[in-house]
């Protein structure tokens, strides 16, 4: 009977549970977490804080899931050294885990920024319950927030704060918010959004230092000016955890490099997740694409293939989908393409707050950004992920009635081209 050991209990880890029982029904499976907290979704934290759900709206497993599995779960234990000759994963209760196979899915850490009074009561970073807990125990004592970092995750903060009735600043090094998901045209409508709802963005400047005694009392600015504030939360990405890999040997870069099977260059061991890097279908180079979805596909590839069912891993893309006060934005892929080739259709209304952006290259999908009218993303992304040229129908992409039928006979064509195993009507979890 196989020893399965999964390091991790969040989206990669539990979709590779699954996968396992899938193939192996009587293999023992040992889930490791450090988080006492169970089977809960991060991506929807700023939803608690926001009070649009409830402490239970977080789970997206059911309770009973361990035990539907037969899997004994470790939480509260945190792996802290592998061997990899020995296959053991030694915890700090003092305790060793032996396996056959084992994944590494350890995630990513809040970035911080280096600066004075990060220490101070009120500062926080957003990854766990217990992050989101500290943030709301002390929304009704505070009147303003400051946001250090203009991303996905620090918007989504600054989002929850607002729909809580408190005074938001949102502090951007850059010239633009979410520049690592939007381009300037798009971050601009949104931008617009938010200073409607009342969400206060300066643009250009970083923080100093966050000011107070015990607790926050300013954010200072490299400019010398002061936002007075009871609260920080410090949104700007995360770090992917490599050390407990790193140090037993194996190969890391920007992540934890995985081969096409989502094995690590150890021997049955392997990766998924935020702290995996694996093929990105957009520049057929290897990346960290730390984004749920992106998670849930890699894990379900792993423990196919630690269960013995050789699956080779498709890849995948940046895609983030979300929405601020009614005004939804969806962005796949490459959307600010450096480089020669590519090619940008685009089609833009301010005044609907509508735009679509189409990036290609050699007539493929490599990215595409869409606000308010998104409802072609699912149409797109099949695109996008099955490669297909959209010469045929180039000039009606972003026709106002493109849908799937439009598409349907160039996918069939390539399924004949390739075969019919390749064709399956996919769609894109967003």
């Amino acid at each position: 009977m196989s020893e399965y050991v999964i390091i991790g209990a969040s989206a990669a880890g539990l979709s590779c549970c699954e996968a396992i029982r899938e193939k192996d029904k009587k293999g023992k499976i040992t889930i490791i977490s450090d988080e006492k907290e169970m089977l809960y979704s991060r991506c929807l934290l700023t939803y608690l804080i926001g009070d649009k759900i409830g402490r239970d709206g977080l789970k997206f497993k059911a309770d009973d899931f361990y035990k539907k599995h037969n899997i004994d779960a470790m939480h509260g234990v945190k792996a802290v050294m592998l061997d990899i000759k020995k296959k053991t994963v030694k915890l700090d209760n003092g305790k060793a885990v032996e396996f056959d196979k084992l994944l590494i899915a350890t995630g990513a850490t809040p970035k911080k920024v280096g600066i004075e009074g990060e220490g101070l009561k009120g500062v926080f970073s957003l990854r766990s319950i217990a992050d989101a807990e500290g943030i709301i125990s002390m929304v009704n004592d505070c009147d303003t927030a400051a946001i250090l970092g203009g991303g996905l995750i620090g918007l989504r903060d600054a989002y929850a704060l607002r729909l809580r009735g408190k005074k938001v600043k949102v502090v951007v090094k850059s010239s633009q918010i979410l520049s690592q998901m939007l381009d300037k045209d798009a971050a601009d409508i949104i931008e617009e959004k938010l200073t409607k709802e009342g969400i206060e963005v300066i643009k250009g400047l970083a923080a100093k230092k966050i000011k107070g005694k015990g607790k926050v009392a300013a954010v200072e600015l490299e400019d010398g000016s002061e936002i007075e504030c009871q609260m920080v939360i410090i949104g700007k990405g995360v770090s992917t955890n490599l050390n407990f890999a790193k140090e037993a040997g194996i190969k890391v870069e920007t992540g934890i490099v995985a081969d096409e099977y989502m094995q690590t260059s150890a021997k049955d061991v392997y990766t998924a997740g935020d702290v995996a890097e694996a093929l990105d279908i957009t520049t057929g180079l290897h990346r960290n694409n730390s984004v749920w979805p992106v998670a849930v596909e890699q894990g379900h590839c792993a423990g196919h293939n630690m269960a013995g069912n050789k699956t080779p891993y498709e890849g995948s893309c940046m895609m983030n989908a979300t929405d601020f006060f009614g005004l939804p934005v969806v962005s796949i892929g490459i959307t600010k393409p450096k480089g020669t080739g590519y090619e940008e259709l685009t089609v833009k209304n301010s005044k609907e707050k509508v735009y679509k952006k189409i990036v290609l290259k050699d007539n493929i999908i490599r990215g595409i950004i869409l606000l308010t009218e998104i409802a072609n993303a699912g149409v797109y992304g099949i695109l996008l992920k099955k490669r297909i040229d959209i010469s045929p129908i180039k000039d009606r992409l972003l026709d106002d009635n493109f849908d799937y039928a439009k598409i349907l006979h160039i996918v069939k064509e390539r399924a004949d081209k390739f075969g019919k195993a390749e064709f399956k009507e996919t769609t894109i979890t967003l």
